[in-house]
């Protein structure tokens, strides 16, 4: 079983991006699982924070099950044309101290999604991840991209995902990423022997 972490990088109850995982949950292929995680209760990164209390249980939390997973999917909105300060903050927490950053982040498969109200999906915010997860040593999957623009037209009222093109996109995602990881574990399972 192929285990991935989704993480949605936005605090809206009704945002588009934690919809979008929800709707990757159902759409995963045979022997894949999502599970998706939440930046809710991360503090603001204070390396003063950092000395006095350690890592927050919340961050904690979170590394932990990015360890468990095969995998990390990165749902982001797009502010401003770039990272939502959010999202980036609890990155940020994730690779304190630097020493975790190896275990945490160090070669793991990560992919990025997003879905925005605006006509351009979020390219932008997606090219921004690239030289973070470059410099936290990640392995980006590079073979599909999944940009949502006009995010309101593509969702029903309750959060479901309504568009049966973006369904059939998103479907197709998932399988090549899924084979991305499992390509990788592969290759690393033989390098040992």
């Amino acid at each position: 079983m192929t285990r991935i972490l989704g993480i949605s990088g936005s605090l809206r109850r009704v945002s588009y991006n934690t919809a979008l995982l929800r709707a990757a949950v159902r759409l995963m292929p045979q022997e894949a699982a999502l599970d998706i995680s939440t930046i809710h209760d991360i503090p603001l990164y204070d390396g003063d924070l950092e000395a006095q209390a350690g890592i927050p249980p919340a961050v904690q939390r979170l590394k932990d099950a990015i360890v468990a997973a095969d995998g990390v999917l990165l749902a982001t909105p797009e502010y401003n044309n770039s990272i939502p300060g959010v999202f980036k903050n609890a990155i940020d927490w994730l690779s304190r101290p630097s020493t975790d950053i190896p275990r945490v982040f160090g070669g793991r498969p990560f992919a990025l999604i997003g879905a925005s109200p605006g006509g351009f999906g979020t390219i932008l915010s997606q090219n921004a991840w690239l030289p973070v997860l470059r410099t936290l040593r990640t392995r980006p999957w590079f073979g599909g991209r999944l940009t949502v623009s006009r995010a309101g037209t593509v969702f029903d009222e309750s959060g479901g995902l309504k568009d049966t093109a973006v369904q059939e996109q998103l479907k197709a995602f998932l399988a090549g990423y899924v084979d991305f990881i499992r390509s990788e574990r592969s290759q690393r399972a033989s390098a040992l022997r």
